[in-house]
């Protein structure tokens, strides 16, 4: 592959492509422009990581009835039981 690497996955997987490296520039972009600035790549993405998880486990989301994500899936497998397969 001419000295070329993949940056997100391995090379050929789903996660090699244009849509993942646009979706985690955005998370980047807003985290930076956001926070004050950082002195290393470490700080980076730690500070993408705290955002991921607060997007996910803190931020009330308006699709989702103002719930967060966590709280919604709990909600929802609390009223659906998870499916089993049929045993042959």
């Amino acid at each position: 592959m001419r000295g070329l690497s993949a940056s997100v996955g391995s090379v050929g997987d789903a996660y090699d492509n244009a849509l993942a490296e646009s979706i985690i520039g955005l998370f980047k972009t807003e985290v930076v422009n956001r926070s004050h600035p950082f002195k290393t790549h470490t700080e980076v993405e730690l500070a993408v990581m705290e955002w991921c998880d607060w997007d996910n486990n803190a931020r009330l989301h308006s699709r989702l009835d103002y719930l967060t994500p966590a709280e919604f899936e709990s909600a929802y497998y609390a009223q659906n039981s998870p499916r089993r397969p049929a045993l042959v």
